[in-house]
């Protein structure tokens, strides 16, 4: 299959209260199991933070915040932090009907290149352990295990 073209546009104030909660929920899907809390405490622990990351919401500092489209199509987005060492992404989202098409891989292309472009040699990110799809994503694009946590249920 060939990579999708993906454009990433800054998402716009009226975009981004929807964004937000959208952001929330997919961060507390990830957190809530990996940290042990049931749905309503990932989802509370979720919107904290990123109200603390976010204070100015999309205008914060040294955060950037992109939707992707493929044409005139929304597919995802996209949260950056710059920081001196290098680019952070906290975010990145494929929407639901969109995924299996290539776009998750078009996404963090495109988020390279900005990156690049903004004067970046590196992009760093986290990935919970069980999101195999993601891992076999980010591995395929040669990013490489720079930390690593474990933990066994007793």
């Amino acid at each position: 299959m060939t990579t999708p073209l993906v454009t990433l546009r800054p998402i716009t104030d009226a975009e981004f209260a929807n964004w937000r909660d959208h952001a929330a929920a997919s961060f507390a899907a990830g957190i809530g199991p990996a940290q042990g809390m049931n749905p309503a405490e990932a989802l509370d622990f979720a919107y904290r933070e990123t109200d603390r990351l976010l204070p100015a919401g999309h205008a914060t500092e040294n955060h950037l915040i992109w939707l992707a489209y493929a044409g005139a199509e929304p597919v995802g987005s996209l949260w950056i932090n710059i920081r001196p060492r290098g680019a952070y992404i906290y975010g990145i989202e494929v929407g639901a009907e969109q995924r299996g098409k290539g776009y998750g891989r078009a996404i963090m292309l495109a988020c390279e290149e900005e990156c690049r472009r903004l004067g970046y040699s590196r992009v760093d990110l986290n990935v919970f352990g069980d999101n195999s799809t993601a891992i076999s994503l980010y591995e395929s694009l040669g990013y490489i295990v720079t930390s690593q946590q474990m933990r066994k249920e007793l």
